[in-house]
């Protein structure tokens, strides 16, 4: 898989029926090996091993219902009292990040109400402090360790 524009981790990776799959820690299964599964799963690594989440504060593929749509997060980092602290987007490598991004996003934080949000490809990230309903986002170099949340 591509090199990322994060810290090298080791995976359990295995070939079932022609395609790779890689085992997710937090959905604590094998799935399939797509570019924006191999950013997901570099990126939440990251977070727990760099900024110290405990795996058990990480949920992926999340429902969200918006009015009548249901959809799903990538991934949401809860603090230690389980209220959303960051929300998560994570995009292929390929794709560029525009602002169709950022608003997709801006509509889930509408209704997970995390204090953070990130956007990434595993080649660039963009990380913001929401400043709460109907507030601008502030954009940070970086996200703070999980016990600063």
């Amino acid at each position: 898989m591509l090199k990322l524009n994060l810290p090298v981790y080791e995976f359990k990776i295995i070939r079932q029926k022609e395609a790779l799959k890689i085992f997710d820690i937090y959905r604590k299964c094998y799935v399939k090996l797509t570019p924006e599964e191999w950013v997901r799963q570099n990126f939440l690594r990251y977070l727990t091993e760099v900024k110290k989440v405990p795996v058990s504060h990480i949920k992926t593929e999340g429902a969200l219902h918006l009015n009548d749509l249901k959809k799903r997060t990538d991934a949401v980092v809860f603090d230690k009292e389980f209220v959303p602290a960051v929300l998560i987007e994570f995009k292929a490598p390929d794709v560029l990040l525009s602002e169709k991004v950022f608003e997709q996003i801006n509509i889930y934080s509408m209704v997970v109400a995390a204090r953070y949000v990130v956007v990434t490809n595993g080649m660039t990230h963009y990380y913001a402090k929401s400043g709460g309903s109907g507030q601008r986002v502030e954009f940070i170099n970086d996200l703070p360790e999980y016990c600063n949340l």
